[in-house]
């Protein structure tokens, strides 16, 4: 079976892969929801599983903080491991009033303050987006299950701690929905290799109210968004 530095698989990775930031969220995610779920990587602490759900093949796995990581992974799964449907389940920021605690925020487009499209070399400014085709999927499957979504432009952010105060301010003007810190980098690595990738995220706390979920909160207790995600293995 083929390895990398970053990913040595001790059993089979599905095309569908979910890709939650924390590690132990993602054995969460396998303990509930995958039946016959299988460990297939550990390296660096970066726990992968695969298992099915109803069924259907799936895997679930770590992507680490920030784009240099979710990109490293992404671009290994797709080319060496086959996956072709990456779905980022995330925690975010919510940036704009009427975004609450515990909402689900779908990514339509992904803007960045990172460097990472450099590399492309393109001939103008690209816009990083999500397919389409995941994203109704989803947001279908909400509308049926009475979960409060909010489907739009997010921002990925390589700076957590930033030390311009007008930062946030000068994001939220531009009607950018909430803050996270990978999917601009997932969608471009996705788009570059011509596979799908979205990218959903739980509100975990608001910059507009100051309301803000726990560590343990946002390990185990997003399950809105996971019971969204683990079906778009089945299309």
């Amino acid at each position: 079976m083929k390895a990398t530095p970053h990913i040595d698989p001790q059993a089979p990775i599905a095309e569908t892969i979910l890709l939650p930031g924390d590690p132990l969220r993602a054995k969460f995610i396998a303990e509930t929801y995958l039946e016959d779920a299988v460990q297939f990587n550990s390296v660096r602490n970066m726990l992968g599983f695969t298992g099915t759900y109803q069924g259907t093949p799936v895997s679930v796995m770590g992507s680490g903080m920030g784009i240099p990581s979710i990109s490293l992974y992404s671009w290994e799964l797709i080319h060496v491991f086959g996956c072709k449907k990456l779905i980022r389940i995330g925690s975010c920021g919510a940036m704009q009033p009427g975004v609450n605690l515990y909402d689900v925020v779908i990514g339509q487009a992904a803007c960045s303050n990172s460097a990472f499209m450099d590399q492309y070399d393109l001939p103008g400014t690209y816009a990083p987006i999500a397919s389409y085709r995941l994203i109704e999927a989803v947001r279908r499957r909400a509308e049926e299950n009475g979960v409060t979504t909010h489907v739009g432009n997010i921002l990925s952010s390589d700076t957590f701690y930033n030390a311009d105060e007008t930062f946030n301010e000068r994001w939220q003007r531009m009607g950018i929905l909430a803050v996270e810190m990978e999917s601009a980098g997932l969608y471009a690595t996705a788009a570059h290799a011509g596979v799908e990738a979205l990218g959903m995220f739980t509100v975990s706390d608001s910059l507009v109210t100051g309301e803000a979920t726990t560590a343990k909160e946002r390990e185990t207790a997003f399950t809105q968004m996971m019971e969204l995600a683990l079906p778009l293995a089945q299309i």
